[in-house]
């Protein structure tokens, strides 16, 4: 028989996702806790299952639809947009449905790239970025943030060249916890728009707001429509991860690009979750503030943990999103750090190596997927054992 050789292709570049190899680690040490994972404790509301329930006799749930998305869904996402970000999708932009924030991102890139183009991402980044960038045959450029986990605008200038296409951002960041200022955001739009590149906006978590801090969507600017991507996802707000639902705003002009990527790669969302999300929506906002609002407690518990290490952990501001992003005093790197904490302390977070911080000893906390005595127990193991691993 033939030797069979495998010829090395574009995916032996791609990262593998962090999120499992941190599950395996997991598995192998019982009774860890983990604020690791992005996703929250709590599920949908209960009208969407009721709407999945009586939608489930219906044959046409269980036929193909719309490639955009149920054309009852696209209206109630376009009265969301209009009355919570200020985004008039009259104004040159469309809405597409797709299974979640990761396909709408993966779509922007295709839709705008082609091989050996370059898309700028501020690190520490997302790292499902990374990989869709890469996996699209794509360079992502790490451009660092400044002192506070903020794009620097100076910095994003000097990345850009001729093979540029387009500036990432996340407000509130994911995994820093960061919510850029509106002017910030503004001034990366614009020079998006100036420099004749897309500004692809990701606002997954675009409730989960702290203190005085607010969510600023860039496609709202009177001139942002024809170069703006804004990204959003059910999954954090409503608790339904695993109904895999998100929409992105996305330049009308694209559309013809867009729906060959949706056709292709998804044909049309899934028509159960699209009923479930349309009932979720409807039910809106106030289903999601009571969680924030008990996230905001459990986040002042882990930041007041992390705070008694002093000099040994420095943790940029966090008013978003959940999570914060610290960074530790110690030669070991960040994977080692995490596994030893998993070994022998029995608490797991991501390494910030995922996330393109190579340099220094950082690492992720997500404080969403607990409840908040399990939280606190879960901080608690993670001070003693960097107290224990780094002291």
């Amino acid at each position: 028989m033939q030797n069979s050789v495998r010829a090395l292709t574009r995916m032996d570049a791609v990262q593998a996702p962090i999120i499992p190899v941190v599950g395996d680690l997991i598995r192998d040490v019982p009774g860890t806790i983990s604020l690791g994972q992005g996703v929250v404790h709590y599920g949908p509301p209960a009208a969407a299952v009721e709407a999945v329930r009586a939608a489930l006799s219906e044959a046409t749930v269980h036929e193909y639809a719309s490639g955009t998305g149920h054309p009852a869904l696209v209206n109630r996402i376009a009265a969301k947009l209009a009355a919570e970000n200020g985004i008039e999708v009259s104004r040159g932009s469309a809405i597409m449905v797709t299974a979640g924030a990761n396909m709408a991102f993966m779509h922007a890139v295709l839709a705008i790239s082609e091989a050996g183009d370059e898309i700028i991402l501020p690190v520490p980044f997302y790292f499902n970025h990374e990989m869709a960038i890469q996996m699209a045959g794509c360079r992502a450029v790490a451009v660092p943030t400044d002192a506070n986990c903020c794009p620097d605008l100076a910095a994003l200038g000097r990345a850009i060249t001729s093979r540029t296409r387009a500036i990432v951002t996340i407000s509130p960041n994911n995994p820093t916890g960061a919510v850029f200022p509106p002017a910030l955001l503004q001034d990366v739009n614009h020079l998006c728009r100036d420099n004749g590149l897309y500004h692809i906006s990701d606002e997954t978590y675009e409730y989960f707001t702290y203190g005085a801090a607010r969510h600023f969507s860039p496609a709202s600017l009177p001139d942002a429509a024809g170069h703006t991507f804004s990204i959003y996802s059910l999954s954090k707000a409503y608790g339904m991860a695993g109904w895999r639902i998100g929409y992105v705003v996305y330049p009308r002009e694209l559309t013809a690009a867009m729906l060959k990527i949706q056709d292709t790669i998804l044909i049309c969302p899934t028509v159960a979750a699209e009923r479930a999300a349309l009932a979720a929506l409807e039910v809106g906002r106030p289903y999601c503030d009571p969680y924030v609002r008990e996230l905001a407690t459990i986040r002042e518990i882990v930041l007041d943990a992390l705070g008694t290490l002093g000099p040994v952990c420095d943790v940029p501001p966090a008013d978003g999103a959940m999570y914060c992003f610290p960074r530790i005093a110690t030669r070991l790197d960040a994977m080692t750090l995490v596994e030893r904490l998993i070994r022998e302390h029995k608490v797991a977070v991501t390494p910030g190596s995922a996330f393109g911080m190579t340099e220094g000893c950082y690492f992720r906390v997500a404080f969403g997927a607990l409840q908040r005595e399990t939280v606190a127990e879960g901080a608690g193991r993670l001070v003693s054992g960097l107290r224990t691993i780094c002291g």
